[in-house]
């Protein structure tokens, strides 16, 4: 593809002014210089990516030899979508007209693409303030990219504090079933106690009732199952001692 032949102006961007909704201003026309400094006519077309967007007078014509023509680009009173910001562009396509040709319409039908010479320009959008409308639209999307980061900070913040109390009521009802256990069990070693003293002072009265062969014959009649529960109430004692320290234990560590 050749090198265009025309010299542009502006070379790199059409600026538009938009109010702070995104409106453009009615009436606010841009202007685009198209020069031809060669010693050929020159035929020129300007297309764009919005054509209902704008207006643009010539959008077709001929330049001749060290010429120029004017371009006047007037923006439709329509809304411009930040989304749509960087896809907004103009292009200038130019040839450089055959010999003996009179119908343009025929040369632009008939004309190779590798003869054609395409220039782009982008548009910039600008707020009475002189701020960039591309710009804002950029920071307006870092923005919200910003806030959804901050809730789902929140919203995690949020389940790690509810995991947490949950956490907290469960430590806390297994410290109560614990605790109630040992009063059960405490309840049980306070009746097995006091069993256990029934017992002995049964043992007492027996012995001190009975004399001699017969405190011997009692003792064959009521010591064998006596003197065994006897026997066993130390040892039920730890037993449910232990038992006591292994629940209390438990409920810490798990």
């Amino acid at each position: 593809m050749p090198n265009q032949v025309l010299t542009i102006e502006p070379q790199n961007e059409l600026k538009f002014k938009v109010d702070f909704s995104g409106l453009f201003e009615q009436g606010c026309t841009t202007y685009m210089r198209l020069t031809n400094p060669s010693n050929d006519t020159v035929l020129f077309k300007i297309k764009t990516t919005a054509p209902k967007k704008y207006c643009v007078r010539p959008n077709s014509g001929v330049i001749e030899p060290n010429s120029k023509v004017e371009i006047a680009i007037t923006p439709q009173p329509v809304y411009v979508d930040p989304n749509e910001k960087h896809k907004h562009k103009f292009m200038v396509q130019s040839v450089i007209a055959p010999e003996g040709k009179t119908n343009i319409d025929q040369v632009w039908k008939e004309i190779s693409p590798d003869q054609l010479m395409d220039y782009k320009l982008k548009c910039v959008f600008e707020t009475p303030r002189g701020t960039n409308l591309n710009d804002a639209g950029d920071t307006a999307a870092q923005n919200e990219v910003t806030k959804k980061r901050v809730a789902v900070a929140d919203e995690a913040k949020s389940s790690t504090k509810a995991i947490t109390l949950t956490k907290s009521e469960n430590v806390e009802t297994d410290l109560q079933k614990a605790a109630l256990e040992v009063i059960l069990l405490r309840e049980e070693e306070s009746k097995l106690r006091h069993e256990n003293l029934q017992l002995k002072e049964e043992l007492l009265r027996l012995r001190q009732s009975a004399g001699g062969e017969g405190r011997v014959t009692r003792a064959h009649s009521y010591g064998p199952e006596k003197s065994a529960q006897v026997a066993l109430m130390p040892w039920i004692a730890t037993a449910v001692g232990m038992a006591i320290i292994g629940i209390i234990i438990g409920k810490f560590l798990m």
